[in-house]
């Protein structure tokens, strides 16, 4: 879709729909809307006099302006209260009022930049969230499936009428567009079948953001692995039908002078549970278990597009998790590549055997931050529920607090919980320095615990479990529908951007 900034009146637009919006217990519409509805005579004013249009959230009213307007159709999208106004509303309005476009089969689409006007919200920053919306909202997984033509928007413009204010819309609108690439990127790769999204297809992406915005790119295969003693990730990989690859993209790789920040992404491209088989119902979600790997890798793609000025290391280790003859069992003894021993108790809890080879790695970078993102445990999709928010353990107050803020303004939401060294008794093994799972209660700490020992660093830990994949149609909101959402991409470009 062509996404462009116009200084221009949006009555005056030539296109084949509008979007403005309405605030919930307005009467008298003001602003673009106010001047649409002088230009049709009232007809939005009669539509709320009515009772047929309330300005809530997720409302779209459409109206046909029957050649006094240049357009065909006018959408007008709730904002709800005034009071709730925030980015995300102005977000989920978005996708909306495009969602209703695409299914009256526009082609051309103009919108004002919601909640910059009266509702206050900063212009680079309410413009940002139009054009996520926008985008996230239109977004299709190109499945292999045979299907018939989808209708499709070609063409969105993003409309400030003051010239003055209009590269502040640019910026915004700028931003977003690459921060979707690196969404679309990682939604992409969750949404593969595991047959095709393996660790090689990983480091294939990998080696095209590299490409693109040259980076320095490392593929290490399992003789790199072994050089350098992750008995972790190859301990996981050692069942693995396809090759295993320890990836890593470097931005800014010389830059010394910079600020750097490491991410890390749990990559298992697909996971049976090994020799500690999961149940065969709704093991096919398990191929969003490298969703960690994915969301690096869109932020990576991002970082590039964007060239922030930060020295950004990207590592994913990928491989998959499968029950064969030559897999790791339940009572193995595995060292790590910092020399720690681990007792293996049970082949489900591999991902942070891998992050653990990963985490110790980030060392060698002298990172300022680091932050790891995971789907680590179904405990944490207890605690906090689907769809709601990932958990973060933090060693950094300050580092904590930027991600949290992060998370707000995205609203990829992280909720924080506590490291405490409690949680050590736990994972304590009477033949290595720690198991590498506490068992069913206390599983989010006693994962986070084990891989608080690979870490000497400023150092986050975000469980995504949960908010990777959308298998529910109750759980699907404007702009995350059916499959993967690409979570974590949107928070960590915040942040970094922040930084």
């Amino acid at each position: 879709m062509i996404l462009s900034i116009k200084a221009a009146d949006i009555v005056s637009s030539v296109v084949d729909a509008i979007i403005v919006n309405l605030f919930e217990g307005v009467n008298e519409p003001k602003g673009a809307t106010g001047a649409v509805d002088r230009a049709l005579g009232g007809a939005i004013s009669e539509l709320i006099a009515e009772g047929d249009l309330r300005g809530k959230a997720g409302e779209v009213a459409v109206l046909y302006p029957r050649g006094a307007i240049p357009v065909r159709r006018v959408l007008v999208v709730g904002l709800g209260k005034p009071e709730s106004l925030d980015l995300e509303v102005v977000r989920r309005a978005a996708a909306t009022a495009i969602k209703r476009a695409r299914e009256l089969n526009t082609k051309t689409v103009a919108t004002i930049v919601h909640g910059a006007g009266v509702g206050g919200l900063g212009l680079e920053e309410a413009a940002q969230a139009v054009a996520e919306g926008s985008l996230l909202g239109l977004y299709r997984f190109d499945a292999p499936k045979h299907r018939e033509p989808a209708n499709q928007v070609e063409a969105l413009t993003v409309v400030e009428l003051d010239p003055a204010r209009l590269a502040e819309v640019e910026a915004g609108v700028r931003a977003a567009e690459s921060i979707i690439h690196g969404v679309f990127l990682a939604r992409d790769l969750v949404n593969l079948p595991p047959n095709i999204a393996t660790p090689t297809r990983m480091a294939e992406a990998a080696r095209k953001i590299a490409e693109a915005h040259g980076m320095t790119l490392t593929v290490g295969d399992r003789e790199w692995a072994t050089e350098r003693e992750m008995g972790g990730f190859l301990a996981v990989a050692k069942g693995a039908g396809e090759p295993p690859y320890f990836i890593v993209l470097e931005h800014n790789a010389n830059r010394t002078d910079l600020d750097t920040v490491v991410l890390v992404g749990k990559g298992i491209t697909f996971d049976t549970g090994g020799i500690s088989l999961k149940p065969a119902e709704k093991m096919e979600e398990m191929k969003s278990d490298m969703a960690g790997a994915a969301a690096v890798l869109g932020a990576m793609h991002v970082v590039g597009l964007l060239n922030l000025p930060l020295r950004v290391i990207g590592i994913t280790p990928c491989t998959e998790n499968m029950p064969d003859a030559n897999g790791y069992h339940p009572g193995d003894i595995i060292t790590a590549s910092n020399g720690k021993t681990i007792e293996i108790i049970s082949t489900d809890a591999e991902g942070r055997l891998i992050l653990a080879d990963a985490l110790v790695y980030a060392h060698q970078f002298q990172p300022k931050a680091v932050v790891d993102l995971a789907t680590l445990t179904g405990a944490c999709v207890i605690a906090l529920g689907e769809m709601v928010a990932a958990g973060i353990f933090c060693t950094d107050e300050w580092l904590q607090a930027k991600l949290v803020a992060s998370g707000v303004t995205t609203s990829e939401r992280l909720w924080p919980l506590p490291l405490w060294d409690d949680y050590k008794a736990k994972i304590k093994s009477l033949v290595a320095d720690m198991l590498n799972s506490g068992g069913r209660y206390g599983g989010v700490g006693g994962s986070a615990i084990f891989l608080k020992e690979f870490t000497d660093y400023p150092w986050a830990h975000v469980d995504m479990a949960g908010m990777a994949l959308i298998t529910k149609k109750i759980l699907e909101t404007p702009y995350n529908s059916l499959g993967a959402t690409g979570f974590g991409v949107r928070l960590l470009v915040d942040f970094l951007r922040k930084w």
